[in-house]
This record gives C-alpha cells, structure tokens and sequence, in this order.
C-alpha cells in the first residue's frame, strides 16, 4: 500500500468512494491551514470537503451536510503494515 492517501474518499458505506481498508489507517485533513477532524468526505484535487451540519438530519436519518471549498491536504495517521516492519528491519 503506497504511503499516498487517495484523492477522494468518504466515511459513508454507500458512496462508491468509500474504503474501509484506507479508513483503519487513519487519514488526517488539513483544510485551510487548520486540522479538521469532523471530515465525512474530501476531495483533493477538486479543492472541498463535506461536514455535517450540526444536528440536522435528513429524511433518511443520515446527517445532512455542507460542501465547503478551499486547499485540501491529506495524509496517513499510522503506517501501512508492511512499511513498519520494513522500517524495523532497517534499523538492525
């Protein structure tokens, strides 16, 4: 797995850009030049993110969200699998 997170992913099970294998890695979002940590989905090459809007719900009971445009910037919170018994391996 490449240390490069994708361009575009959601935490919804129904979008076909979600990847539960991506999610247990943790991806971090910076958006603005601030570290956001309530993301449902990005895109990064497109420049926006979606946030729940408060409370709201729609008539499905899935939270309503916004889009909001701006620099995106992604990255992995842990490390593949593979890539920290290489790093382990190295150091001896």
């Amino acid at each position: 797995m490449s240390d490069t997170p994708p361009d575009h992913l959601s935490t919804n099970p129904k979008s076909p850009h979600f990847d539960m294998d991506v999610l247990q890695r943790g991806i971090g979002i910076r958006f603005k030049g601030r570290e956001r940590k309530d993301v449902e989905e990005y895109c990064v090459s497109e420049g926006w993110i979606r946030v729940a809007a408060g409370k709201t719900r729609d008539r499905h009971g899935n939270p309503l969200t916004i889009k909001l445009n701006g620099e995106v910037e992604a990255w992995f919170e842990n490390p593949a699998e593979g890539a920290a018994n290489e790093k382990a391996s190295d150091g001896e």
